[in-house]
């Protein structure tokens, strides 16, 4: 009974979303391709975005008239997202403001889009890697712009033999950056799924509230964060060795 009643869990877990589910399939180029949840995920968060860049530029036309409402919020937003980096950056902080701020907002809706019954984009791989390949190729682009030759004598600090294994460390900076924000909202997403499996129908609409404000709100948040910071650590440390 007991093995029974654990196996109907795991169905239930998996019926809500504990999976990245394939919705339909196309051909192109002689190559099978599937539309998933996390697809549909983005172009939602995407749509949601888009209409609120254009809600804000259209807010933000008459600059003489006195702010209120939605552009004393986007107003705050846009100040506490320039203290974040220039808090990091300094005086470099205009370069990659648009950058860090764009990459925040993306990240956090996607974070707490479990809130609002989607499967987090960013509890899939195939979203936080090309995140992570993204944020080192600006690395590295500004290692290379500030550093010129001594971007590659770096990687033979202290000694020439120590060079592979500072190859491996500049690699690393990709795949740490996105399997520590992959892991953590898939086990978000995980613990859910299993809670909603585990609780009868009539208390889905209760409990869970409380868990997502940690799961999906709080710990959506401090991921979100902590991708930018170490994000403009590895770039303010390539741009200090100029």
């Amino acid at each position: 009974m007991e093995l029974v009643s654990t196996a109907g869990a795991a169905v239930a877990s998996n019926d809500l979303g504990f999976m990245i589910k394939g919705l339909f399939k196309y051909e192109l180029f002689g190559q099978e391709l599937w539309i998933t949840t996390t697809h549909v995920s983005i172009l939602i968060i995407d749509v949601v975005l888009i209409t609120l860049f254009l809600l804000t530029k259209k807010k933000m036309k008459n600059p003489d008239e006195v702010p209120k409402g939605f552009q004393n919020v986007v107003e705050l937003i846009v100040e506490m997202l320039d203290n974040m980096v220039k808090g990091s950056l300094g005086d470099n902080a205009h370069k990659f403001a648009n950058y860090i701020g764009s990459i925040f907002i993306f990240i956090f809706i996607s974070n707490i889009s479990g809130i609002f019954g989607l499967r987090p984009p960013t509890a899939d791989y195939g979203v936080t890697f090309p995140l992570g390949i993204l944020s080192f190729l600006i690395i590295q682009f500004n290692n290379v712009k500030h550093n010129k030759f001594g971007a590659v004598k770096s990687l033979m600090d202290p000694i020439p033999l120590f060079l592979p294994v500072n190859i491996i460390g500049e690699i690393a900076v990709p795949i740490s950056l996105s399997l520590r924000l992959f892991g953590n909202v898939l086990s978000g997403t995980v613990m859910m799924a299993l809670i909603y499996g585990l609780l009868p129908v009539f208390l889905r609409f209760g409990i869970p509230s409380v868990l997502h404000v940690y799961f999906d709100l709080f710990a959506g948040a401090i991921q979100t964060y902590v991708f930018c910071m170490l994000t403009m650590t590895y770039v303010n440390d390539k741009i200090s060795d100029a």
